[in-house]
């Protein structure tokens, strides 16, 4: 098991598909090499890292 790399508040962004209304959204952060950072909007505790190739083929997935 590895550490947890430190992710700066400022990497972290919200999909543009999310509304202002506060609901349940996803974050995900930018620069963390081969990995892909995600946490709940609504409580920015721990972040799930998942890595990037596993994330792009998700994100093709759900985009269908």
């Amino acid at each position: 098991m590895t550490s947890p790399t430190p992710v700066p508040d400022s990497a972290w962004r919200k999909s543009s598909y999310s509304g202002s209304n506060g609901g349940e959204c996803l974050e995900v952060a930018d620069g963390v090499p081969g990995a892909i950072p995600v946490r709940d909007s609504k409580n920015p505790g721990p972040a799930l890292t998942v890595p990037a190739d596993t994330w792009r083929a998700f994100v093709a997935h759900v985009k269908v």
